[in-house]
């Protein structure tokens, strides 16, 4: 089965990591320090939006604490006293997470697993997911459909090329909501079908799948800490720290010839 997209040629390792920091996908990003504070001290100070599905308890109530684990596996400045302007994303952890979530693709594709893709950036990454999910379908894993109806937020859940993203008001929504993956998953118990063995999503789509339990891979940004502090824990198999809205959906093409090719899934 071919990709539904041409992929630009697979990169080096150094390679992408020259282009994550030309796109800005890594390297000095849009998001300013102080946006990305700000968002650090909500989640600590227990504002749920900020926690993306994931339960977070009382065990991120220190601003600082947030900021250590964003500074060790995004690569934003861990100077406290940086308030404003110019942050940054470590391109070289933007390419190691890259690398474990390949392992998690090889794995899904040898073992033909149940996957799930969704996204709450449709404007950016619904491609990338799109063309990591036409792989996994080639090489024999059952990408889960949404049944449909399933609605949450005043909204409905639709699907493009596998992957599950927000629709309201016959657009598609930029959402942190953990309520969409709740309602796919409840819907598919409530119809006795199984759960998926990997979940592939960013934002509360793949926080609230992480806290259910499910072997789940997400894409961040530097100003979206939780799932960050998810793979701290142990609860989100993976984050991969990256610029989730650069000015191209193009851009993020490199990074997915990187990704299926470090995984064994481009087509000959």
């Amino acid at each position: 089965m071919p990709l539904p997209l041409p992929l630009p040629a697979t990169p080096s390792r150094s390679e992408l990591t020259e282009h994550l920091v030309r796109t800005r996908i890594a390297g000095d990003v849009a998001t300013p320090r102080e946006n990305n504070l700000s968002h650090y001290r909500r989640l600590a100070n227990g504002d749920r939006h900020y926690w993306l599905g994931l339960e977070l308890g009382d065990r991120w109530s220190d601003e600082q604490d947030v900021l250590a684990v964003m500074a060790e596996r995004c690569g934003v400045s861990d100077d406290p006293d940086h308030r404003h302007g110019q942050d940054t994303i470590d391109p070289e952890l933007t390419v190691n997470a890259l690398d474990r979530v390949a392992d998690h693709l090889r794995k899904a594709a040898e073992g033909r697993q149940r996957v799930l893709f969704a996204t709450g950036h449709p404007g950016a990454l619904l491609d990338m997911h799109g063309t990591m999910a036409m792989a996994l379908r080639a090489a024999g894993c059952e990408i889960l459909r949404v049944p449909a109806g399933v609605f949450a937020d005043d909204g409905v859940i639709v699907q493009f090329l596998g992957v599950a993203a927000y629709e309201r008001g016959a657009s598609l929504w930029h959402t942190h909501s953990p309520e969409p993956m709740r309602q796919i998953l409840d819907t598919r118990r409530g119809a006795g079908e199984p759960s998926p063995d990997l979940v592939i999503a960013d934002h509360g789509w793949a926080g609230f799948a992480a806290e259910q339990g499910l072997d789940a891979v997400g894409f961040a940004d530097s100003n979206d800490p939780a799932l960050f502090l998810g793979e701290a824990e142990g609860t989100v198999s993976v984050t991969v720290p990256l610029d989730d809205h650069v000015t191209s959906p193009r851009f993020y093409e490199p990074m997915t010839a990187y990704l299926l090719g470090a995984a064994g899934l481009l087509p000959d």
